[in-house]
């Protein structure tokens, strides 16, 4: 696809990830080298980290404070695995988050390059974000495989649930990235939402664990929808509606254009102030 053709909102940015693949995957490369360079272990953090990660929070909350989760008893194993993948899909959402602030201002060599597609920095921040997730995900199949039983059937559909979520991803990384080249408090500000939404969703505690009369508020946080469907799927053995789908794809179209619309209107002043 080339600059000046026109194109539908949404193909024009899935687009650019497909014409700039081989960049693509070199820059997500560096990423990942990046962050484990002089590390003794190098990648095999990839899988230390979510295992150390399993067996500590399950401990924290399992045994020490001793919380239990609505309908799967007392069965130690199914809560860890119940708060292993909360843990794991939102940190997925809160390291592409906290990364794109600074997207544009670590790269500020490349902005002066006319040919170079500023919009791919994102594309790199989720897909490294997503090699972690894939990880943590081996693991905790893994472990419900030896500690619970065959993983469900319902696994089929993570694609149909994942891809979206990662457009959604990208589409808010073009939001923020844009946002942190002129107002470098975005860094702060996504920091302290990431926080927050952690806590205000259900990653550590059931929906249920909610008392009734603010349990309404927990629906307006984006990630207890995100969190709930993934847990559906992957522990609980539920298939998502058709309904949940078209309203999930939707989200993620909708995110998609206005992340990248806001992105390109926004880009042609970068140079002015970095």
């Amino acid at each position: 696809m080339r600059e000046g053709v026109s194109a539908p909102c949404l193909w024009r940015p899935l687009g650019l990830g497909w014409q700039h693949r081989q960049l693509l995957w070199e820059l997500t490369r560096r990423e990942v080298v990046r962050r484990y360079r002089g590390s003794v272990l190098g990648a095999v953090w990839l899988v230390l980290a979510p295992l150390l990660m399993l067996a500590v929070y399950a401990f924290v909350f399992g045994v020490v404070f001793q919380v239990r989760w609505g309908g799967v008893g007392e069965s130690k194993p199914m809560f860890a695995a119940v708060l292993f993948c909360g843990v794991s899909v939102f940190a997925l959402f809160a390291d592409v988050l906290n990364r794109s602030p600074v997207l544009i201002l670590e790269n500020v060599n490349y902005v002066k390059k006319v040919v170079f597609p500023l919009e791919i920095l994102s594309y790199v921040a989720v897909l490294a974000a997503c090699l972690h997730f894939g990880f943590s995900l081996l693991v905790l199949l893994g472990f419900v495989g030896v500690a619970i039983g065959v993983p469900p059937s319902t696994l089929l559909a993570l694609p149909l649930v994942l891809l979206p979520f990662l457009l959604v991803l990208v589409g808010l990384s073009w939001l923020v990235a844009a946002f942190g080249v002129f107002l470098r408090d975005v860094a702060q500000v996504t920091g302290f939402i990431t926080t927050a939404m952690m806590f205000l969703s259900p990653v550590f505690y059931p929906v249920s664990a909610v008392p009734e009369s603010y349990r309404h508020l927990l629906w307006f946080n984006p990630m207890t929808h995100v969190v709930e469907m993934f847990r559906s799927i992957l522990i609980f053995g539920r298939w998502p509606t058709w309904p949940e789908l078209l309203v999930w794809w939707l989200v993620a179209a909708l995110t998609l254009a206005l992340g990248h619309g806001v992105f390109r209107r926004l880009r042609g002043g970068f140079a002015d102030v970095l």
